[in-house]
């Protein structure tokens, strides 16, 4: 009774949205070992099409390029769950890097053309500046041709 209680939990188990995969093998495992304990047979063949059903649409891609380079038949759970876990961190990092650049495009922006930055007032001091210069210059002319 408690071998088929235990395999309907195996069964419905799904991975959750914001679950990381490292959890979800976890309490994947922890069900198996206790099922194994008690007997009973699962292949890691069954392990890995497990996973592979029930993990979030986000590892799609992944589990694509795993269909069409290798045999998921024949891989072990250690590989599809180290290849999944690489998906996953590099999309963190990723995420980390795109969020820092544009913090850091923010910071920018608000040094150059923010509030109290006092690029109004440069540029009307620089037109000053060139119409006394230009006006200086016609002056020096003028003199010149006198």
């Amino acid at each position: 009774m408690q071998v088929l209680n235990l395999m309907r939990e195996f069964e419905v188990l799904k991975m959750k949205e914001d679950e990381v995969m490292k959890d979800y093998v976890d309490k994947l495992m922890k069900i198996v070992n206790q099922v194994r304990l008690l007997g009973a047979e699962l292949s890691d063949a069954r392990i890995v099409e497990k996973v592979l059903v029930s993990i979030p649409e986000r590892f799609e891609s992944k589990i694509l390029a795993l269909e069409e380079s290798k045999d998921l038949t024949a891989m072990s759970l250690q590989e599809l769950v180290n290849a999944l876990q690489a998906l996953e961190q590099r999309r963190a990092i990723r995420s980390e890097v795109s969020s820092d650049m544009r913090s850091d495009s923010a910071l920018v922006a608000r040094h150059k053309g923010g509030a109290g930055s006092g690029t109004k007032k440069t540029e009307v001091e620089k037109k000053e500046r060139d119409k006394k210069s230009g006006d200086g210059k016609r002056q020096k002319a003028k003199f010149l041709l006198m």
